[in-house]
């Protein structure tokens, strides 16, 4: 037994140092007062007596953290606190510690006994309180660097909604988590073509994220060089092996169209099919291209042609739409996201893309995003004849 409890305990502290546990009680102790303390204002408490002025610190410290919590932990956090207090209070005991005789009278001198046990029980609430505190200081920390990464993971898309003679595009993104892997892209390449793109980074988060930007940012820098999409996309798939972790891949449609003829080259690097609603009431599906970038060095791709007639109605999405589940486990699907887009195939691609969303958000109900959802409308129009692309 006495072997078996030394094998935990050096397993348990496997890997810790004395001086990573002196910095607990120091630099990230003293660091997670100052984040929670940087709003206290002193002058609340300047002039104060030493006893009053500590009084109030603690009361506005006490309140600046826990109103970093959520409301429902708040509530929960308080009522530990209040129980904790109810339950020292109820564990001493006043009694007679000190019985004299002063002449012919006893006095008794009443006082507070302390059990046993109750320094350890105080110990161990101030320490599990530190780990509380030191904890959500990490976690408030990294959650501020992720709203900040959010906001420059949206100001790297474009604009989502684009609109020339022979197109109106709308395009949306939303993340599972602050950050994710999705993205559209919408650039016209000055010579009347239209580039379009919808790309999803195996996995979600930070990792993902962080692949997002890289593969952007390289596609932009391959439509310089006037590629053909096949090319391009071979150019694309040897830097994503080179650059990304071996076990990560990127699906993408990518695209250019011309405004003027409506003919639309393709690429379908192992995306979702996009679904092409045809004014007539047929529905196509645009799969020739190859397989996910970063899976193999030397992959080849497929160019697809397709023709886009006035009113037809492009729509390229992730599969976080199609995989969206309600309460049952049951996905959105394609049949869902079909029976949206012909219902709404005659308005606008704004209002048809916002009722794509709240299709998604009923069918989830109140279940958690498992993926990214993007998705990008497009909509063929006639080109007036004395219009120049």
């Amino acid at each position: 037994m006495s072997r078996r409890i030394r094998a935990f305990v050096t397993g348990y502290t496997h890997g810790l140092k004395a001086e990573d546990l002196g910095r607990l009680f120091t630099r990230d102790t003293r660091e997670a007062y100052e984040f929670f303390a940087r709003t206290i204002d002193p002058k609340q408490f300047e002039g104060l007596p030493w006893h009053r002025r500590f009084i109030v610190h603690l009361r506005l410290f006490f309140t600046a953290f826990t109103m970093k919590l959520s409301p429902a932990r708040r509530v929960v956090y308080a009522a530990s606190l209040i129980f904790a207090g109810v339950g020292f209070f109820n564990l001493m005991q006043l009694r007679s510690v000190v019985q004299a005789q002063v002449g012919s009278t006893s006095v008794i001198v009443p006082g507070i006994e302390l059990p046993n046990g109750l320094g350890s029980f105080v110990i161990a609430f101030l320490l599990v309180n530190l780990l509380v505190l030191l904890e959500v200081a990490d976690r408030l920390s990294l959650k501020n660097d992720l709203e900040i990464a959010r906001e420059i993971q949206k100001a790297m898309l474009p604009p989502g909604r684009f609109k020339a003679p022979g197109a109106d595009v709308c395009a949306f993104s939303r993340p599972a988590n602050t950050v994710g892997g999705d993205f559209y892209e919408i650039l016209p390449l000055g010579d009347g073509r239209l580039m379009i793109a919808v790309g999803d980074v195996a996995g979600k988060g930070s990792p993902a994220s962080l692949l997002m930007a890289l593969l952007l940012a390289m596609i932009r820098t391959l439509v310089d060089e006037r590629l053909a999409p096949a090319d391009l996309l071979e150019r694309l798939n040897v830097q994503v092996c080179r650059q990304s972790p071996g076990n990560r891949f990127i699906t993408i449609f990518y695209g250019v169209l011309d405004l003027a003829t409506g003919e639309l080259i393709y690429v379908n690097a192992g995306h979702t099919p996009p679904m092409l609603l045809r004014s007539s009431g047929d529905i196509e599906k645009l799969q020739s291209g190859g397989v996910a970038l970063g899976m193999f060095d030397g992959s080849r791709f497929e160019a697809g042609r397709v023709a886009l007639l006035p009113d037809d109605l492009l729509a390229i999405y992730s599969d976080g739409i199609t995989e969206a589940e309600d309460p049952k486990g049951q996905p959105f699907d394609e049949p869902g996201l079909e029976k949206v887009l012909v219902a709404e195939r005659r308005n606008n691609v704004a209002a048809a893309s916002a009722a794509v969303v709240r299709a998604v958000e009923r069918h989830r109900a109140d279940i958690r995003l498992a993926d990214d959802l993007t998705l990008l409308l497009l909509r063929r129009s006639t080109v007036p004849s004395a219009a120049g692309v």
